[in-house]
């Protein structure tokens, strides 16, 4: 199963659009949380919000997870241990008020299991060579807890 999150303050429809046409051709389970939209998607199921350990619950299931450029979604995808493909929102677009998605993509484009879209053609041939070719993706794996050592760092800032 694939999941899509794009986050629920904004909708993501170029994203969604792209992952819709491709389902439509694909044998992939492909389940979207797409925020506050009014487009009907045809090939994928979708819901706009999900409660949270629904979310836990697809994002733990799922074999890939398709995201915007938000740390929530890459943050968890690293805990997870999950590959995750980002495509970061463009404000020249009105996806969002400012680039801050690029530069996240950008700080993240050379971790291990993480694959940044910069464009609709690139997500197609990410979902292509990771999906439809059943890629075997190395990936990064965080704690979901800070070190004892950056611990130990704060409590002495805190204590001084």
């Amino acid at each position: 199963m694939i999941f899509v999150t794009v986050g629920t303050q904004l909708p993501f429809d170029r994203l969604i659009k792209v992952i819709d046409f491709w389902a439509k051709d694909s044998n992939s389970n492909v389940y979207a949380q797409t925020g506050p939209t009014d487009t009907i998607y045809t090939n994928i199921e979708c819901v706009k919000y999900l409660q949270q350990s629904h979310f836990e619950k697809y994002f733990t299931d799922a074999e890939v997870i398709i995201a915007h450029a938000g740390m929530g979604s890459i943050l968890n995808a690293l805990t997870c241990g999950k590959p995750i493909i980002l495509m970061p929102r463009l404000a020249s677009l009105g996806e969002h008020r400012n680039d801050h998605q690029v530069a996240t993509a950008q700080r993240f484009e050379n971790v291990d299991g993480i694959f940044v879209a910069w464009d609709e053609e690139q997500l197609l041939d990410y979902l292509r060579k990771i999906i439809d070719q059943n890629l075997t993706v190395k990936t990064s794996k965080i704690s979901e807890y800070a070190s004892s050592d950056i611990l130990d760092k704060l409590k002495n800032i805190i204590s001084k």
